[in-house]
């Protein structure tokens, strides 16, 4: 039966270059291995798609715009639906010594960035060096082999999905729930000092917003305890701490380590204060750290 546009996927697949066979992107960890593509820093797991939306290659969303769920799949996708078509246009020869202090280090094949875009150098010689700025697969078919396993129908299944594609965590970490149209969401400890935290919190609850009519409001919920109450937890008798697990050790040592990031950045931000008041500038008080922070996005 087709899916519509917009229908949430989980998609198992394996993507190679028809003609040299090249596995460039899996979600089996057994085939990122055996091609020797391996990210120990990825999740492998079926992929989360939004049907139509262009979250995977344009010829792979038109296809997976018909396919039938549990049924396994290979099929062609031409250059213009996949990387595109290799423009020569694209292709510049340029001096060396344009390159500046990488002149002297650069070899063919290796990928630069200049004047803002990222190209591959094709030939060195006689003072010049040739840089293609096509995508390094321009011009290949590309093969999917895949399998649709499921598509999302329970408001709660959609919204972990969504939360995990931009924070690829365990599920039971998120502690989320949902009354009368407010989402509550707690945030993993992990993600408190996560650079661009407060980004992701925007793009998880556009997508939530986007596709569970149901959510009207989203609170993401961060809690934090007292230094010594987590370092009670670390220091626990040794039958607590079994009795709790592995998962259990990982997260009082996440909220250690967050502690002592947090205390650091007071340290700055308290020297900071202090030469300020030695140039004679007015410093604004800070306010008191809350036991639990709370922020609240409106749909």
């Amino acid at each position: 039966m087709p899916f519509s546009k917009g229908s949430l996927l989980l998609v198992d697949y394996t993507a190679r270059v028809k003609d040299t066979n090249e596995v460039i992107d899996t979600t089996s960890e057994e085939e990122a291995k055996k091609h020797n593509i391996h990210d120990p820093n990825k999740v492998y797991e079926p992929r989360l798609v939004s049907v139509g939306d262009g979250w995977v290659l344009k010829g792979f969303d038109e296809i997976l715009l018909g396919a039938n769920l549990n049924e396994e799949m290979t099929v062609e996708i031409p250059p213009e639906k996949a990387f595109g078509v290799r423009d020569p246009n694209k292709v510049r020869l340029i001096p060396l010594r344009k390159l500046g202090d990488k002149a002297d280090q650069v070899n063919v094949g290796d990928v630069i960035e200049i004047d803002n875009r990222v190209g591959i150098i094709r030939s060195i010689s006689s003072g010049r060096v040739q840089i293609d700025f096509n995508h390094r697969l321009a011009g290949r078919t590309i093969e999917y082999r895949f399998k649709v396993l499921k598509c999302l129908e329970d408001d709660m299944e959609k919204a972990t999905a969504l939360i995990r594609r931009r924070m690829p965590v365990d599920a039971s970490k998120l502690g989320l729930s949902l009354n009368s149209g407010t989402m509550e969401i707690m945030v993993p400890k992990e993600y408190y000092m996560q650079e661009g935290l407060q980004i992701i919190k925007r793009a998880i609850a556009n997508d939530i917003f986007r596709y569970v009519q149901s959510v009207k409001s989203i609170r993401f919920i961060e809690v934090y305890e007292r230094a010594e109450e987590v370092k009670g937890k670390e220091g626990g008798g040794e039958g607590e701490r079994e009795g709790e697990g592995k998962g259990a050790g990982t997260e009082v040592e996440a909220e250690v380590e967050a502690e002592k990031r947090v205390q650091e950045v007071e340290r700055v931000e308290e020297k900071g204060k202090e030469e300020k008041i030695q140039e004679g500038q007015d410093v604004q008080p800070q306010p008191q750290a809350q036991v639990q922070a709370e922020s609240k996005v409106q749909g």
